[in-house]
């Protein structure tokens, strides 16, 4: 699985800056943040609105969608795909729980 994401994530990055007319991600990405992080919103929800109908195909295939479009969000905010793994690698072993208990409040 890292090496599909790792590889749509230098997909995204190669594409960011090609000619929108013959690259979505391009003309995305030209429309700005706040066009990106709408879309990783949209994609969401239609993602737990597949789940919760029980449609396993939709879910899949929004799944995918929201996949890709927070790999947008993250090429625009240059976050690397490597670290939000490293962030969940640090995760990995500890009670949900906990970990949130341990985050500063706000």
């Amino acid at each position: 699985m890292r090496a599909t994401l790792h590889h749509l994530e230098q997909t995204i990055r190669q594409r960011r800056t090609a000619d929108p007319t013959a690259s979505y991600v391009a003309k995305l990405a030209a429309k700005g943040r706040a066009k990106i992080a709408q879309k990783v919103g949209e994609e969401a929800v239609e993602t737990v609105i597949a789940a919760m109908a029980d449609d396993r195909a939709g879910a899949v295939g929004e799944s995918a969608d929201l996949l890709f479009h927070l790999l947008m969000l993250l090429a625009d905010l240059d976050i690397p795909l490597d670290s939000v793994l490293d962030e969940l690698d640090r995760r990995e072993g500890v009670s949900g729980i906990v970990e949130k208990a341990a985050r500063p409040s706000d």
